[in-house]
């Protein structure tokens, strides 16, 4: 590689003049300026050593087409990435705009009765025996293809084994507030 090459390589690998590479952004701007995205909900389920185990999720994301793959970041804290982990399968259920309940109670703070009751709702067996909600708006059941630990979370990606659409609007977070999607052309 000529030297020129070489300077030019290593000159388009340096941050843009006046920014920092290595100094992250203070906490509190970061997590006000990732409130204004607007994300699904989804409640993140797989069967754990004692029973059914699920956690309300925002950061899911389709990874690709071929092979359908998708993936969901949860705290390293959480029971429910534990119990991913170890069973190596989980079900993504998106939530519907009449389940802001629901998310509630996977999120750990219900308006009444007791946490990741899973009695509040109805359940099925997805194809790799996840726990899937028996009225979302959609669903990916997965198995674990790999984690990746990121900061304070566990980035799990999944191969898509099932996957279903449903009625129902789904149930949209933005701005810490549920919202529903509403299209624009109407």
């Amino acid at each position: 590689m000529s030297p020129v090459l070489a300077l030019r390589e290593c000159a388009a690998a340096l941050p843009p003049q006046g920014v920092s590479a290595g100094r992250p952004v203070a906490r509190d701007a970061f997590v006000a300026a990732m409130a204004r995205a607007a994300t699904g909900v989804w409640i993140l389920a797989t069967e754990g050593p004692v029973g059914p185990v699920a956690l309300t999720v925002s950061a899911v994301s389709s990874v690709s087409a071929d092979p359908p793959m998708v993936l969901a970041c949860v705290n390293r804290r959480s029971h429910a990435r534990d119990a991913v982990l170890t069973a190596g399968v989980f079900c993504l259920s998106l939530l519907t705009d009449e389940q802001v309940a629901l998310a509630d109670v996977f999120a750990g703070r219900p308006a009444e009765g007791e946490p990741f009751d899973f009695t509040r709702a109805e359940w099925t067996t997805a194809v790799t025996g996840a726990p899937v909600l028996a009225h979302g708006a959609a669903h990916f059941d997965c198995v674990l293809s790999s984690s990746v630990e990121a900061g304070t979370h566990t980035i799990l990606i999944g191969t898509v084994v099932s996957a279903a659409r449903a009625e129902g609007s789904p149930l949209a977070h933005a701005d810490r507030r549920y919202a529903r999607v509403v299209p624009l052309d109407q």
